[in-house]
């Protein structure tokens, strides 16, 4: 499966801050959690990232 493939998974997505001082994106689908830690720098870095896919999206 490649990012342009289309899925019917359903997915809950949850965002926040660690008591660690990491930021957490936590993901639950069909029974699998995942939570992926970042440092704050990353999660910008990430944030970036969605930026501009929203930008280069709204272009198509």
């Amino acid at each position: 499966m490649g990012i342009n493939s289309e899925s019917d998974v359903e997915a809950n997505l949850q965002i926040g801050p660690t008591d660690q001082g990491m930021v957490r994106l936590y993901i639950e689908a069909q029974g699998l959690e995942i939570p992926m830690d970042f440092t704050p720098d990353e999660a910008e870095e990430i944030a970036q990232e969605l930026i501009a896919s929203a930008t280069a999206a709204r272009a198509k």
